[in-house]
């Protein structure tokens, strides 16, 4: 950056020096009609050019390569933040994020473009000062004085600009954050014929937006108008001043040439200087942005060393959100169901499990191989315990990529994996098989089909202990039988010691498990197999077979 300043300041210094060479070359040259000065003066009048241009664009270089790999930076230490293990603690929505990490930081990044022109426009402010009292004291005063006159006065603007432009960034990413939803839930808005609702709610957010883009595109053009007015009137003051002296006799054609290509020369860097507060405002609201993301506190405490040993996973007398003194214990090899007549119960459970609540968030204690869970080395927790959410997207790219999640595996272990989760007619119904393109966030495939994906990657983890939340809802009954028979014949052979644990109220999956809890009013009310809750509890037979 310090040398991309240096050479538009370089460059500026040389814009400068063209009016006051034309001046010279008009006292010393034309009005002598001296050829040896006129041939040295426009080689050195082409040599000033070629300086200047070459400045210029080297300079531009070196400024574009750092404004482009400060964005790069700063989208790489968001990204680095909200994928942090760890979690974050923001109340920015998905796509409220996505903004803020493409477009904030590339906003956050023009400062640099920023400081490097307001030091070569300062450069050149104070050499036309310099030029204009050497020629006349009292038109170098007039840009000496009035300049930081104009930028104190504009600065009093600075405040009104950085509060619109919060705001209207604010506006932008909430929008984006809600037309990243609705697209996520297009399917089920229509399945439920909610569009007109989330349309006109996506309309009116819009209106919002675009009220407050039109408030700052107000406020701008009032300042830049503003700006541009004051300056041309010293520009003016200036020019008209040296031809009254041209007119006394107090300076030559040539000074009064060289005054009034400075005094429209100047119009450029006092311009330049004036934009100050409404770029900084721009960038201010970025960095705001940036710093609620960077500056947010981690959901889960630095991590423990404490490795787990063996996999069984117990919970005793926790309460969170809707759970009331929820306590269990999933034995190595076992197969829990677990039913909750509140779909919330089930989230709670979920979430609780996922390695993704902190401590000091609930009450009770987690513990996994006989180990509280925050002591528990995260990385070495996130691979023994796996919780595959109801709701789960899938990336663009292919079927293997998603279902292998970047993880060699063998073809034969895949084709295992495929069948337990009766994926494998996803992969013969297209061509391409494995190859088959998926579309982001898995358009391109329905909902049944998205499920046995995501559902295939979950299984090809093969960790120690797998959650299930709901993962068959969108399947007919035909398929998630055959779902069921490959959840068991995969991870729970004679031999095998994998604990599974299905939130579910599916009868299909119940039906295969060891085990089931029943989770009421946040704690379980009532176990044993499937077989004998559906012949002894009117409530859980009402619930679950269906």
């Amino acid at each position: 950056m310090i040398g991309s300043s240096m050479l538009f300041g370089v460059h500026q210094l040389c814009e400068t020096m063209v009016p006051v060479a034309i001046g010279l070359i008009v006292s010393r040259a034309i009005d002598t009609g001296d050829v040896t000065a006129m041939i040295v003066s426009l080689i050195g009048l082409a040599a000033l050019f070629v300086t200047l241009s070459y400045a210029w664009r080297i300079g531009a270089r070196i400024i574009v390569v750092a404004i482009e790999r400060e964005a790069y930076l700063v989208r790489i230490e968001v990204a680095g933040r909200v994928l942090d293990p760890r979690g974050l603690r923001t109340e920015l929505s998905s796509g409220e994020l996505l903004t803020v990490s493409t477009s904030d930081a590339e906003k956050e990044s023009w400062i640099l473009d920023l400081i490097a022109r307001v030091f070569a426009s300062a450069v050149a402010v104070v050499a036309s000062a310099v030029a204009l009292l050497i020629i006349d004291i009292p038109l170098g005063l007039a840009v000496v004085i009035g300049t930081p006159v104009i930028l104190i006065a504009l600065q009093r603007l600075a405040p009104l600009l950085t509060r619109a432009a919060t705001a209207q960034q604010a506006e932008i990413a909430g929008v984006s954050g809600m037309a990243t939803d609705l697209v996520s839930g297009v399917r089920p808005l229509r399945g439920i014929g909610a569009e007109d609702a989330a349309t006109q709610r996506f309309v009116t957010s819009s209106r919002t937006a675009l009220a407050a883009t039109l408030k700052l595109a107000r406020a701008n053009n009032i300042y830049q108008g503003l700006a541009a007015a004051v300056n041309a009137l010293l520009a003016v003051g200036i020019a008209g001043t040296a031809g009254w002296f041209a007119l006394q006799g107090r300076i030559s054609v040539g000074e009064l040439i060289t005054v009034i290509g400075l005094s429209q020369f100047v119009i450029e860097p006092l311009t330049g200087l004036s934009r100050i507060p409404g770029v900084v405002a721009m960038v201010r609201g970025s960095a705001d942005r940036l710093a609620l993301v960077l500056g947010a506190e981690h959901v889960l405490p630095q991590s423990e060393s404490a490795v787990p040993v063996g996999t069984e996973l117990s919970v005793d007398d926790v309460r969170f959100r809707s759970l009331d003194g929820l306590a269990f214990r999933a034995a190595p090899g076992e197969l829990l169901g677990v039913v909750a007549y509140r779909p919330q119960d089930g989230e709670a459970i979920a979430a609780l499990l996922s390695g993704q609540v902190s401590e000091s968030d609930y009450t009770g204690t987690v513990r996994i191989g006989g180990i509280t869970a925050g002591q528990i080395d995260l990385r070495r927790a996130r691979e023994t315990v796996l919780v595959e959410p109801h709701l789960t997207d899938l990336f663009a790219g292919t079927v293997r990529s998603n279902v292998t999640a970047g993880r060699e595996r063998p073809e034969a272990e895949l084709a295992r994996v495929l069948q337990a989760s009766a994926a494998t007619d996803v992969v013969e119904l297209h061509e391409a098989g494995l190859e088959h393109a998926v579309t982001d966030r898995g358009a391109s495939l329905s909902g049944g089909q998205r499920q046995r994906v995501a559902l295939a990657r979950a299984l090809s983890v093969d960790a120690p202990v797998l959650v299930l939340h709901d993962p068959t809802t969108a399947v007919d009954a035909v398929t998630e039988h055959a779902i069921a028979g490959g959840i068991a014949e995969l991870r729970h052979t004679e031999s095998a010691s994998q604990t599974t644990i299905l939130i579910t109220t599916s009868p299909a999956l119940l039906s295969v498990t060891h085990r089931v809890l029943v989770v009421d009013d946040g704690r379980v009310v009532a176990e044993g197999t499937h077989h004998d809750l559906a012949s002894s509890d009117t409530q859980y037979k009402n619930t679950v077979l269906r």
